[in-house]
């Protein structure tokens, strides 16, 4: 088991009554570190009532996968940089091996809290970083099926315009139609009373 533990000495602060018994303990559930990089890996708390260093304890441990038994894994390469006056509890690990990969928890008492805080964090190592994404097959097909629905859309407009158009040239030559017939009809009633 890595155990980082830190209780603090016997320094007295007043502690103020809480409504509720609660403590949160905020941690990301996964880190992605590249092999032979430091690595700082955060855990904060939140809570009601303010840190008593006499009562105050926290602990670190890993575990391999989730069913195992926690093991210790680290000596100096694992160091305390938190900072217990803004309620950071991180770690850095130096030089990050493969072996380091696993589940990390971050462990937080905080009297007169009635629960211990805790938080678990997923922890990847990387032996080479993932290759740059490459856009341009993306971008190519985004770019052809935007040129071809605005083609559609551009002949179905195109289509409309000449159906209208061909619409107006009818309505106007039964129009044209209509009116001669009107004039051949005046015509024809006049001189059929002669």
């Amino acid at each position: 088991m890595l155990s980082l533990y830190k209780s603090l000495g016997s320094k007295k602060k007043k502690n103020h009554t809480c409504p509720v018994n609660s403590m949160d303990v905020l941690v990301p559930p996964q880190i992605y570190a590249l092999n032979g990089t430091d690595v700082r890996i955060p855990c904060a708390f939140t809570s009601c009532y303010k840190l008593d260093p006499s009562k105050f304890a926290m602990n670190w441990t890993y575990q391999e996968t989730s069913n195992s038994t926690e093991e210790i894994r680290f000596g100096d390469r694992v160091l305390f940089s938190g900072n217990l006056d803004k309620n950071d509890l991180s770690i850095t690990i130096l030089d990050v091996q493969l072996t380091d990969e696993g589940i990390y928890n971050c462990y937080v008492r905080n009297p007169p809290d009635r629960i211990q805080g805790h938080g678990t964090i997923q922890f990847v190592v990387l032996t080479e970083l993932p290759p740059p994404r490459d856009s341009t097959i993306a971008v190519a097909i985004g770019a052809s099926v935007g040129g071809i629905l605005a083609l559609l859309i551009l002949s179905m407009v195109v289509v409309k315009c000449i159906r209208r158009h061909k619409n107006q040239e009818l309505i106007s030559d039964e129009q044209k139609m209509e009116e001669e017939g009107k004039a051949d009809g005046e015509g024809g009633t006049e001189e059929a009373t002669k």
